[in-house]
Formats: structure tokens, C-alpha cells, sequence
């Protein structure tokens, strides 16, 4: 069945992708935090003969990362075992931060588990065009004719055309073209509308550009064919049966509540839940004998998608084929946020790490409505960023700095 879900995309350049490897090791999987959790190495030299990382140079990244956040952390797991964990400010196992960007990681997917237990609702997969009453009966009459044209595939690879946040540039085949600079899709009030109206900058498959709208659409998508909100849909099919403890989404924003779950970000785990979700990815989508989501599509979510030839962005996430971020391996792929939070999978090293990096103002309750269960530290509440000038380079933020945090954890592995 799911050969068919793909049937277009298969016949392209996804034939040419093989599936990820298979982690190697023992076939674990962790018990939910409330039972016995993940399997920890706790001492320096069983972390480097069982864990195969070096603790040393995993403290020199987490000292990295406090330069480039106000609160946050970092855990790794390597072959099964949690080999690191430690926080810094408000940053603690049991923060529920707005993880902003990362959701849209949970998004697609989402969309990815959709599109086989939906398949006769949606026989072409991600090859449908949706802008239209079948998937998307709101967005009609067509705010622009070109949305016409618009496939799944597009929405989640950011090649749909429409126009990217704030003044992101679009992109084709590596070119930075300068966008005027048009506003965010609402974050509040009627969500849908705004995403499905976002202004169009090129033709579908044209270029690519950072638009949080094509996730959000998308969601849309998955909330019409499955009759759940995307939040609900995510608490049946992966927290659940996967063992998340308490999570949500940053749905309470400027007094308002959001009235659909967000496909653009916003998603609030726990640190060993969000690590968890990047296990399930290493593992092709099986979490211990159930297939969680369909293999190929995490397959393509590793891979560059051929929806998308303009930027290393495949089904939301960013990938490596190209080695642009050197000191990784080919295989590695990641999602980030805004504030410089990540998740990573590394299927060459067995490998998958989580980057919590947050503000106060991502770490307030108030966005999820869950409660904070910890004493919060608050010794870095007036925290600032080095400011750049002639004599300081200042820290390496953002996007930069997910892929440095990337780069040193990859060199604490023991050769």
C-alpha cells in the first residue's frame, strides 16, 4: 500500500534512496520517564567504551550552546543509552518550551502516517493537488490561480510557492533572490484563512522559500481527512504508544487561543520526549514492534527531496547530502527552531541529539497551559547575547549555531 502512496514520487529521484540504516545494537526502546526511562551511562569511561563519546568534548558543546541561549540544554543518546544530559537557566527535563519551528518536523510527519491510513481518501500522496474543494474547500474561490497547481509535496518541502515569513529570501537552485517583505500569517484569530490566503511570490516548484503558511496548510489537509485536530492526531499515533509524559502546544498567544493546532511550530515537549521522537526517526518509524510511521517516508525525509532542488530543505527537514555542514555525516538531517532549539538523527553513528535553546518568553507556562513542575533556576534571567563588534565576534546564533552544535557533538565520538 504504501508503494502506492508515493507512486509518482517513487517513479523521480526517490528511487534512487535507499531506506536509512537500521541502528545498530540491540534492538532497544526506552520506557516511558515514568516508568523506568532511558538507559543511562553515568561515568566518564563507560560513556567512551559503551556510549563511544568522549564526556570532555560533549561539555565543550554544551559550553558552546550556553553562548548562543538564554535557558536551554542538551541530551544525546548514542547507541541506546542517554550518554548526556545536562540544562542550564530555566532549562530542565521537565520544561514544556515552545519549540517553535521543530513542530513543523511533527507536521509533516504527521501527513506522513495520514497518507497510508488514508490512502483512499488521498490515492496520489504527496503528488495531490490540495487546493481544491475536496482537501480544501475553504480555500475557495482561489486567493491567487497558481495555488492551483499546488501539491502535498509542496507544502511540506517550503516549494509551493507562497510567500516565505517576514523577509526571507526565496530561493532557486541555490540562488538568494531578495523577497519583499510582506507580513507573518497571523498568530492568532482565524489561523487557516491566513495561511491559505499567504501571498504567492513564484509558481509551485519554483523555489523554495521558508513559508511557516505550507506546514499550516497542510495540517489543514490532515485535519479534513482524518477528522482530529493535528495535536489529537499526534497523541494517538506517536505520544501515546511512544510514551510521552506531559506535552502540548504554545496555543495561548496575546490573550487569544489558537483555534486549530499550528502545522508551522509551536509544539512543547519534555527533553527525553523530544529525543525520543528522533529515536523513533532513526528507527524508520518503529517503535518497538509497531511501525509508528511508514519507513519510506522518513526515508525521504533524510534524503533531498525532488520536490525541492533549490535548498537542502527535504520533507521539513534539513539534510546534509550535500555536506554543507561539514563536519557531519552525509546521512544526518535536523529540524530547528527559532531561538536555536533542534533535534537530530545521525543514522551512520547511531546517534540522535536534542538542542533545547529558549527564551523566557518560550519557557512561559502560560503558552501551554502546563504547569511548571520544577524549581526553575532564574540565575540567567538577565542573560544577553555578546554583542558583535570590532574586537568580539560575538556567539554563533540561530540556524549557524544548530549546525556548529551539530558539528561538535559529531567530534565527541570516539574513533
Amino acid at each position: 500500500m504504501i508503494e502506492r502512496i508515493f507512486q509518482r514520487a517513487a517513479s523521480s529521484a526517490l528511487l534512487l534512496c535507499l531506506p536509512l540504516a537500521l541502528a545498530g545494537g540491540p534492538d532497544y526502546f526506552p520506557s516511558p520517564d515514568s516508568a523506568e526511562g532511558w538507559r543511562t551511562l553515568t561515568d566518564a569511561a563507560t560513556i567512551r567504551k559503551t556510549g563511544g563519546m568522549d564526556p570532555a568534548r560533549l561539555d565543550q558543546a554544551f559550553e558552546f550552546e550556553k553562548e548562543t541561549s538564554q535557558h536551554g540544554g542538551l541530551v544525546v543518546v548514542r547507541h541506546g543509552y542517554l550518554v548526556y544530559e545536562k540544562y542550564f537557566g530555566k532549562g530542565n527535563r521537565e520544561a514544556h518550551p515552545d519549540m517553535a519551528s521543530i513542530g513543523k518536523a511533527f507536521a509533516s510527519i504527521s501527513c506522513g502516517i495520514m497518507m497510508q491510513e488514508k490512502h483512499d481518501q488521498i490515492p496520489e500522496g504527496l503528488e495531490t493537488k490540495v487546493f481544491t474543494e475536496r482537501y480544501l474547500p475553504e480555500a475557495l474561490p482561489l486567493s491567487d490561480p497558481l495555488k492551483a497547481d499546488i501539491k502535498l509535496g509542496h507544502l511540506l518541502s517550503m516549494t509551493s510557492g507562497m510567500h516565505g515569513d517576514g523577509g526571507n529570501p526565496g530561493i532557486v537552485r541555490g540562488e538568494n533572490l531578495q523577497l519583499e517583505s510582506v507580513p507573518r500569517p497571523a498568530a492568532s484569530g482565524d489561523q487557516d484563512t491566513s495561511a491559505l490566503r499567504t501571498l504567492m511570490w513564484t509558481k509551485p516548484g519554483e523555489g523554495y522559500s521558508y513559508a511557516s503558511a505550507s506546514p499550516h496548510v497542510a495540517s489543514i489537509v490532515l485535519r479534513h481527512l482524518t477528522g482530529m485536530e493535528m495535536q489529537q492526531y499526534i497523541a494517538e499515533k506517536l505520544a501515546q504508544p511512544m510514551g510521552f509524559g506531559p506535552w502540548g502546544y504554545a496555543l495561548h498567544r496575546n490573550g487569544s487561543t489558537l483555534p486549530h493546532t499550528p502545522g508551522g511550530g509551536g509544539i512543547a515537549l519534555r527533553a527525553t520526549d523530544a529525543v525520543r521522537f528522533s529515536y523513533l526517526l532513526l528507527h524508520k518509524g518503529r517503535w518497538a514492534n509497531r511501525q509508528l510511521v511508514p519507513a519510506e517516508y522518513i526515508a525521504m525525509c533524510g534524503r533531498p527531496s525532488p520536490y525541492n532542488p533549490h535548498s537542502p530543505m527535504s520533507l521539513m527537514f534539513e539534510v546534509n547530502a550535500d555536506g554543507h555542514v561539514f563536519g557531519a555525516p552525509r546521512d544526518a538531517f535536523f529540524k530547528s527552531g527559532a531561538g536555536g532549539s533542534a533535534i537530530y538523527v545521525v543514522p551512520s553513528l547511531d546517534l540522535v541529539i536534542y538542542k533545547m535553546s529558549a527564551s523566557d518568553a518560550q519557557l512561559d507556562p502560560g503558552l501551554t497551559g502546563l504547569p511548571a513542575t520544577y524549581q526553575m533556576d532564574h540565575s540567567r534571567d538577565n542573560w544577553k547575547a555578546r554583542p558583535h563588534d570590532q574586537f568580539h565576534d560575538g556567539p554563533v546564533g540561530g540556524d549557524d549555531g544548530v549546525r556548529r552544535l551539530l558539528e561538535m557533538v559529531v567530534a565527541s565520538v570516539v574513533r
